[in-house]
């Protein structure tokens, strides 16, 4: 599990262009699940492309910071395999 912003983004930078679930924090105890492909990586936050059949917004952004205060989750799925990593 990574322990700094640092070491967060690396492990995000490692799966550009892969399919992934994002679990995050919807407030008032609900919890949004969004599916996409990460995209980019910035400095500060990652952007992920949403399936637009299920979602009505493109893209969203979330900081590094969300996953280490772990207010958001991710699972990266490895291509065509049922094994997931799961960033935290």
């Amino acid at each position: 599990m990574p322990k700094t912003l640092a070491d967060i983004k690396r492990s995000m930078d490692l799966h550009l262009g892969k399919r992934l679930v994002l679990k995050a924090n919807g407030g008032r105890k609900k919890t949004v699940e969004r599916a996409g492909i990460l995209r980019e990586t910035y400095h500060s936050v990652f952007v992920i492309e949403l399936d637009q059949d299920e979602h009505a917004f493109e893209r969203v952004s979330y900081s590094y910071a969300d996953i280490l205060t772990e207010a958001v989750e991710i699972t990266v799925y490895e291509e065509e395999e049922a094994e997931a990593l799961v960033i935290r």
